[in-house]
Order: C-alpha cells, then sequence, then structure tokens
C-alpha cells in the first residue's frame, strides 16, 4: 500500500478500500445469497471465520482452509472472500462463520462441514439448517445475528469492528472510517479541542477506576517537560476476563489510532503498549497493525503531512495481575519491580522515565475513534447521566450464553443473565454474580434491577472493574467463592505494603479455617473487622478493593457462614471438609463394591451386610458413589 502523506491521500484510500467491506454492511440488511453458477446467479459474497483466540482453539483456522478449498474447487475463489475475523462474541457457540451479505449466522461448525456450507448454502441457496442457532426458548432456528437475544441489547462502539473486518488488514480499517479521526484532530483541531470532546463525551476510564478520560488527558497537556508518553495498559488479568485481548485481536488499528490522536492532544510523540506475554495472538496482529500503520505513514513523523510525529512500541509484561495499576505497570515498562507506589505524584505529572504520561487501558482507548468521528453529543447521549456510553463485559460461568458482550451504560444485570445471557445453565436457581474481578464484589437476587454504572455498583458492594462477570448458581458456594478470589489476590499481591501482604494473607487462613468446619463466631466479627482495616489502609487499588468478595458475601450471605460454623454445613456441597457420605444400611446389600474401590480403605463391613464409612478416614473422593448399583450412598 502507498503512503498516505495527506488528508486527500486518505479519502481516496478509504474510497479505493471501499468496496471490500462494502457488500458486508449492506449484508447487514439481508440480502440473498446462493443461485446457479451456470447462470451467473451467485454474487460476490463474504465467509466470515471468527479467528479470536477462542475460535482458533477449536479450529476454526481449518475451517477457513477447508472453506478455500471447497470454493477453488467449484472455481468461484475470485467470487467468493473467506475473511478471517476477530472475535463475534458468542464464545459459546464457536467456531462461527457468518455469510455475508445475506446475514447468515453458522454457530458451532466444524471443518467437515465446510463442504456443505459452500455447496448448500453458496451454491444452492439453502441454508444448512443443523448449523444455525437454535433459540432455546422457542426452539426454533435463527438465521442472523439481529434477532438473536444475545446481540439483541448489544450495541456495540468499542467491538465495532470485531467480527467484521479482517484485523490484519489495514485497508479494511480504513475503509470503515479509519484514521478519519485522526485525520481530522491533525487538520482541524487544536489539541485542546480534542480534549475538550472528549471531556464532553463523558468517557470514563473502563481499566476499573472509572477516572474521568479528557480530564486525564488535560491534566497531562498542561504538564510541562521536554518529553511525554501515551501508555496502552493491555495487561488484562482479571479471572475470567478478555475484553481487552478481543479488542486487539479483532481491532488493533482502533487502539493504534486512538493512541496517535491522544499522542496529539497531550503533547506526545511515543506510545508504549503494555501487554502480557500470554497473549501471542493479540501481539501477533498489534505488531502486524503498526508495521502497517508506519508503512503507510500513520505513524512516525509528519503523520498525514503535518508536523505531528508519533511511534509506538510494545512491552512485554510476565503475568503479574499488580501491574494492572499504573505506577507498577510504569515501574515493570522501566525494568524495576511491578509495585506501586503512593500517588501523588500522579503518573500525569511523573510517570515513565519521570515524565507526563497518560495511561488508558484498551477498551478506553477503543472508543475514541467513534467520539471524534461522531461526536461527544452523540456519544453522551448512551447510558446514564455520570456512566456515558456503553461497556463491554466478559460474560462467564453458570450461564447459557457464555461470551463477550457490550451494552449500554444502565442496562440492570437482569437482562444481561436472564435475556442476553440466556439463563443460568441446567435449569439451576440464580445465586449471585460476581462483578468487577477479584476486586469487586458478589451481587445476589435483591441487586438484579439496579442499573449497571460505575455508582450504582459501588453503593451495591461491587464496582465496574474492567468488565468481567461471573454468575454463579445454587451448587457455588459462597464462602469458597470468596477464598478463591482471596487466594488470587494473596498470590498476585507485590508484597509492599503490610495491610495487603500480610492482612489478605489471614482473611485467607480464616476462610480455610471456616471452611474446613473448624470456625467460630468470633472468626466471622474477625474476617468482618480485618477486611475493612485492609479496605481502609493498603496502598494501591488492588489491596484496596481485594476484600470485597469477603465482605460482599458477608453482607448477603450471612447466613451461609453462620451455617458453616455453627452447623458444620455447606449447604452447596463444595466444602469437602463438610461433607459426609453415608451408606443407607436399609438399602446397603453389602456387594462390597464400595469397599474394594475405596482408596483409604474406609469402608468397613461383611459380605451381605450393611457396610459404614469411617468419616475420620474417609477422603470425600467419590469412589464409592461411584461404584455403588444400588444408590445406596449420599452426601449429607
Amino acid at each position: 500500500m502507498d503512503k498516505i502523506k495527506s488528508l486527500d491521500d486518505l479519502r481516496k484510500c478509504r474510497e479505493a478500500a471501499g468496496a471490500i467491506v462494502r457488500s458486508r454492511r449492506q449484508g447487514e440488511d439481508g440480502a440473498q445469497v446462493g443461485g446457479d453458477i451456470s447462470s451467473g446467479g451467485i454474487g460476490a459474497c463474504t465467509l466470515l471465520v471468527c479467528g479470536g483466540t477462542g475460535c482458533k482453539a477449536s479450529q476454526s483456522a481449518l475451517i477457513a482452509e477447508r472453506l478455500k478449498e471447497a470454493l477453488t474447487e467449484k472455481g468461484l475463489e475470485d467470487t467468493v472472500q473467506v475473511v478471517t475475523t476477530g472475535c463475534f462474541g458468542f464464545c459459546e457457540k464457536g467456531p462461527i462463520v457468518k455469510v455475508m451479505p445475506d446475514n447468515t449466522f453458522y454457530t458451532q461448525v466444524k471443518p467437515e462441514d465446510a463442504a456443505e456450507i459452500v455447496n448448500g448454502h453458496i451454491i444452492g441457496g439453502n441454508k444448512v439448517t443443523r448449523l444455525l442457532y437454535e433459540d432455546p426458548g422457542t426452539r426454533t432456528h435463527v438465521s442472523d445475528a439481529k434477532h438473536m437475544d444475545f446481540y439483541r441489547k448489544q450495541k456495540r462502539i468499542a467491538l465495532r469492528n470485531c467480527g467484521f473486518l479482517d484485523p490484519e488488514r489495514i485497508e479494511e480499517y480504513i475503509a470503515c472510517d479509519g484514521y478519519a479521526a485522526l485525520g481530522k484532530c491533525l487538520t482541524a483541531m487544536q489539541p485542546a479541542e480534542v480534549i475538550d470532546l472528549v471531556k464532553r463525551s463523558g468517557l470514563r476510564g473502563r481499566g476499573g477506576a472509572g477516572f474521568p478520560t479528557g480530564l486525564k488527558w488535560e491534566i497531562t497537556s498542561k504538564s510541562q517537560a521536554d518529553r511525554k508518553y501515551v501508555v496502552c495498559n493491555a495487561d488484562e488479568g482479571d479471572p475470567g476476563a478478555f475484553m481487552d485481548r478481543s479488542i486487539m485481536e479483532g481491532d488493533p488499528h482502533s487502539v493504534i489510532e486512538a493512541m496517535a490522536i491522544c499522542g496529539y492532544a497531550i503533547g506526545a510523540t511515543k506510545g508504549l503498549v503494555y501487554i502480557r506475554a500470554e497473549y501471542p495472538l493479540a501481539i501477533e496482529r498489534l505488531q502486524k497493525a503498526i508495521a502497517q500503520a508506519r508503512e503507510c505513514g500513520l505513524l512516525g513523523e509528519k503523520i498525514l503531512g503535518t508536523d505531528f510525529g508519533f511511534d509506538i512500541e510494545l512491552r512485554f509484561g510476565a503475568g503479574a495481575f499488580v501491574c494492572g495499576e499504573e505506577t507498577a505497570l510504569i515501574h515493570s515498562m522501566e525494568g524495576k519491580r511491578g509495585e506501586p507506589t503512593l500517588k501523588p505524584p500522579f503518573p500525569s505529572v511523573s510517570g515513565y522515565l519521570g515524565k507526563p504520561t497518560n495511561v488508558n487501558n484498551v477498551e478506553t482507548f477503543a472508543n475514541i475513534p467513534v467520539i471524534i468521528n461522531k461526536g461527544a453529543e452523540w456519544f453522551a447521549a448512551i447510558g446514564t447521566e455520570k456512566s456515558k456510553g456503553t461497556k463491554v463485559f466478559a460474560l462467564a460461568g453458570k450461564i447459557n450464553n457464555v461470551g463477550l458482550i457490550e451494552v449500554p451504560m444502565g442496562i440492570t444485570l437482569r437482562e444481561i443473565i436472564f435475556e442476553i445471557g440466556g439463563g443460568i445453565k441446567g435449569g439451576k436457581k440464580f445465586k449471585a454474580v460476581q462483578t468487577g474481578g477479584p476486586s469487586g464484589g458478589c451481587l445476589t437476587e435483591k441487586h438484579l434491577d439496579i442499573p449497571i454504572d460505575y455508582e450504582s455498583l459501588t453503593a451495591a458492594g461491587s464496582m465496574m472493574g474492567s468488565g468481567g462477570m461471573i454468575v454463579m448458581d445454587e451448587d457455588d458456594c459462597m464462602v469458597s467463592v470468596a477464598k478463591f478470589y482471596l487466594d488470587f489476590t494473596v498470590e498476585e499481591s507485590c508484597g509492599k505494603c503490610t495491610p495487603c501482604r500480610i492482612g489478605n494473607k489471614r482473611l485467607y487462613e480464616i476462610l480455610d479455617k471456616i471452611t474446613k468446619g473448624k470456625g467460630t463466631m468470633d472468626d466471622l466479627h474477625r474476617l468482618k473487622n480485618l477486611a475493612q482495616v485492609i479496605k481502609d489502609t493498603a496502598l494501591c487499588g488492588l489491596g484496596q478493593t481485594s476484600p470485597n468478595p469477603v465482605l460482599s458475601t458477608l453482607g448477603n450471605f450471612w447466613d451461609e457462614y453462620v451455617e458453616h460454623v455453627s452447623e458444620s454445613k455447606c449447604r452447596a456441597g463444595q466444602c469437602r471438609a463438610l461433607m459426609r457420605y453415608e451408606i443407607d444400611p436399609a438399602v446397603c446389600v453389602g456387594c462390597t463394591a464400595c469397599a474394594r474401590n475405596c482408596p483409604v480403605s474406609a469402608i468397613e463391613g461383611e459380605k451381605k451386610q450393611p457396610h459404614k464409612i469411617n468419616q475420620d478416614v474417609c477422603i470425600k473422593c467419590g469412589a464409592c458413589i461411584e461404584k455403588c448399583k444400588f444408590n445406596a450412598i449420599s452426601i449429607k
């Protein structure tokens, strides 16, 4: 691709590249695909194959290869495109193949399905019914995403190009107004005007804290220094979270463009992306996108013929959760131990190498080009009074529709879990949802109708966080859930401050004691008091929010804690030490199958006589239940 030296060159490139994606945009209206080859009835169409990490792990690359082979066999390789895209979001039903322009949405596709899609659908005009999504409520097949509950209430802004464009072709990004926002800023706006627009949009940081993005840019712009930096925080470490990874895999140029816009606004010429090394596909696509942007003249010196220059480098993290905190992240990039420091000074004043540094996360940056192109008022009209725009969530856990969603701020948990998420797996009863990752809290049925925004979630005892959302059902023990998150926090603590290093370890030990049936009521009060002290005294956001799972479960599931302590009972049957395997003497026939398969010889009894389990020896492995053919053994 030739160098783009001016705004006019960018417009010409967009017009030339527009044909690449025009049929896909038209396909959102559902045009017909299929016809007789001999009569020339097959028009140009595209097969979009999900190339996100999840679908790639399920052979989506092989599916794309098989589709190309089937098309070549029929002489359609020049008529029908096969495009590998980023994540479609509907991970529960992947691998996904989408046919455009008729907008057909195929789920759980396998490599051996490729020929049938080409022969039956592309050539014959008959959709492959067995691969269509089946609505669990109506038991009918739904052919396109527009009519799926999973997508119906979504509004994709940060994810606008994921599942639609080939992330490895800069031409496709440019065809969808890519780099138009950068061109607008460089040629028609002053840096202060860019900052003012971002401020008026109401965009807040999507990394967890929710700090106003425009205000952060303004503070950094006013800091005086010979050099400034733009840092993209791509160190996504929450269990079950994959929002930022999917954006980088599916639309890397949106992050690059936004970082360049930020650089222009604050007076920075250097950008750094801090990304964890466990994201190889995201790294690969970012590296390709940066190289393409440089080759086209959209990174480097005199971008679009102006005096502004900006370039980007990647820095790799080793997977430390604490390095999601901006000062710890900066220290890691400097080659130091990833530990946070007390603020002020904030990075906007003294950050990377002591220079003013603006740090935003991936999702925050992904919103910037759209805000510039469509205006602050357009973005501010979405969401709530204090929480504007949309939020991306990784919906996981005991939910029917696991996947990546983007919804307007203000939507309720009920809408997400029971409409977009399709309800609880196996018809089980909803029990809780953890929002905000390890730093968030567990919300219950009484919270299902609160609007999802920064203030409402905080008031309910949780937080927005970066966007993890894990759903739990009646089979989950909330004491064990709190213990799981504390175990994660203890492992990930940098150890710099005493409340986090020592306090969280003590919290974990108390929880462990309770799940083993050795807790007391005094332990419950000690748990609450210690959690509050850690929350009030820890150095950084990780330590200050780490007690949230404990405090929220204590507040919402106090009766479960009391049962563990006073009755040595775990109603969910998850705390192994509190489980009792018992043999019903009225049902046991004395076949000895259980005794012969017990690994610790905990079962006693003569042949043809009822057996008994020695509770002091039993390790609750379940081997006896598995081998008993008479259903004589149960868990109490």
